[in-house]
């Protein structure tokens, strides 16, 4: 079905190819990961099956890619769209229609499908995403995650025989993943489509996978097989596959429920020792509050009665489904959005009513979509124009993208950079003045493991040296690392805040693979795990 003959794809100004040399069959009806570190060019091995490389791209590709029997060096994008169906990372900048019943149908006017098909798929399409209710909202008002199920839902109505998807699950909650995911798995066993998906979350879809695509991003060649066979050297591993090879399990497990079988040993090992506890001191300075907040979009609640506080020394995990209030919140805090009722406050200051200076000296927020802070023309000047608003010093911005993301290339243009390198780089901009408060919507979107390790030991530095971090976050991995207390949100409430432990080990949706595997005793992470299991090996 997909067949890579000695591809190998350049951009202009890069040292060396994106993708070099890759040779490779993807058979009809199977479903394959690619993975791979942050920039290593997965996103372009997705844009060579669909043509979006190199007829809108640019770049020079070498080699051959067909499709369907198509080569895609002879055929663009818009003679494929009847064989592949491409959702990119970010679904918003596809939209073309206003509501999400138009854009849903939007595919399948373009070729000329009968109405009433029409009318039967877009019914079929929102039940299967859980984008009913939604049918008549404006794209633009939907939470990031309800962006990301509308631009798939967009490509399903076209009934495509490849369905090609550019991290699916990031912006999406733990439900909305699993409900994707199933469905992407039913497609693929009952309707035989080829499903090519590039994902960071692997504990999220590996158990799902055929195959999987390694793309180390290194020069070295890519590695193709099954999840098992690739799992077994693969450097970016989900926490059931590290907790398999901490435990000296063979094979190992892809799956909580594999783990599980295989569990006991582990516990006995672990009898003897407590599961550390991640708290900040409730002590330190309040740097941000609500009181009885209340945020509304056209007279519709989406922050409800909010009382919340962010103390110096403290992460903060804001967790829920996606379109809970999460993002509203954390606005609220800075004064993009102005309450209907209660109060809010930073840095003792209503942002609502401060000079944005102001604000900014008090409270940083890096948005969802990184590139609404991004706005020059390279690496290097986002970089120098960060420090220099922040009066600090020459190179820290740059010094800091260094450490998150080793090889961006400073004379790169933002918008060439992938996703996570763009996070990443907005991450540097805001951090750079190290604000007392800073505010993560998502920070982890796009990010591979080792960034985000990376990430986690920049964040408990802010905390250990007296700032406080509140992060809106469906990752529930990165809150079992680096949380010290758990917010979640439901319709614009708080109906749960205490420690991390506390709320996510006994949360069937919001707790971390470890605490599934080991529950109820309240371990979170593998790092904590391996830790223990040392100390009672030296003692």
């Amino acid at each position: 079905m997909i067949v890579f003959d000695q591809v190998s794809v350049t951009y202009a100004d890069t040292p060396s190819p994106t993708l070099k040399d890759v040779s490779l069959q993807i058979p009809e009806g199977e479903l394959c990961l690619v993975v791979g570190p942050t920039g290593s060019g997965k996103s372009t091995l997705l844009k060579c099956i669909n043509g979006l490389v190199p007829h809108f791209t640019g770049g020079t590709l070498a080699g051959q890619v067909v499709v369907g029997g198509r080569s895609t060096r002879s055929h663009h994008p818009r003679d494929l769209v009847d064989v592949v169906g491409y959702v990119g990372q970010d679904p918003a900048a596809g939209f073309v229609s206003d509501s999400v019943e138009d854009e849903i149908a939007y595919g399948m006017e373009s070729l000329s499908i009968a109405p009433a098909t029409m009318r039967k798929r877009v019914e079929e399409t929102l039940d299967l995403l859980g984008l009913a209710d939604a049918r008549h909202r404006p794209v633009a008002t939907l939470s990031g995650g309800q962006q990301q199920r509308v631009a798939i839902g967009s490509v399903l109505t076209t009934h495509p025989r490849i369905l090609v998807l550019d991290e699916p699950t990031s912006a999406l909650d733990p439900q909305a993943a699993e409900e994707v995911l199933a469905t992407m798995q039913r497609l693929v066993h009952d309707l035989g489509l080829t499903v090519v998906l590039a994902e960071h979350r692997l504990e999220r879809v590996v158990q799902y996978a055929d195959q999987m695509l390694l793309v180390p991003g290194d020069g070295s060649p890519v590695t193709l097989g099954t999840p098992a066979e690739v799992m077994r050297e693969s450097p970016l591993a989900p926490p059931v596959v590290e907790l398999g090879r901490a435990a000296g399990w063979s094979p190992l497990p892809l799956s909580v429920r594999d783990a599980r079988r295989r569990v006991a040993g582990l516990r006995e090992a672990l009898a003897g020792s407590a599961a550390p506890t991640h708290s900040g001191d409730p002590a330190h300075q309040v740097l941000a509050s609500t009181a009885g907040l209340v945020v509304s979009y056209g007279g519709a609640p989406a922050v409800r009665d909010v009382t919340l506080q962010v103390a110096a020394g403290e992460i903060v995990a804001v967790m829920g489904r996606n379109g809970s209030g999460k993002s509203t919140l954390f606005k609220a805090f800075v004064g993009l959005v102005k309450p209907s009722g209660g109060s809010v406050t930073a840095g003792g200051l209503t942002p609502g009513r401060s000079r944005p200076s102001q604000v900014i000296s008090a409270v940083g927020l890096v948005p969802q979509n990184p590139s609404d802070i991004l706005y020059a023309d390279s690496v290097a000047d986002e970089c120098a124009q960060a420090d220099s608003d922040a009066d600090v010093a020459p190179g820290t911005a740059a010094t800091l993208l260094k450490t998150l993301a080793p090889g961006v290339p400073l004379n790169c243009h933002p918008g060439d950079l992938s996703e996570g390198q763009r996070l990443i780089l907005a991450l540097c901009v805001v951090m750079a003045a190290a604000p007392p408060l800073l505010l993560l919507d998502e920070p982890t979107r796009g990010l591979d493991y080792g960034a985000k390790r990376r990430l986690v030991r920049v964040l408990e530095r802010l905390a250990r040296t007296g700032h406080g971090v509140a992060l809106a976050t469906h990752d529930v991995e990165l809150v079992a690392e680096v949380a010290t207390r758990v917010v979640v949100m439901a319709d614009g409430e708080v109906v749960a805040n205490g420690p991390t432990a506390d709320i996510v080990v006994s949360s069937p949706a919001f707790a971390p693979q470890v605490a599934k595997i080991l529950a109820p005793d309240p371990w979170l992470t593998v790092t904590d795990i391996t830790a223990a299991l040392a100390s009672q090996a030296a003692s």
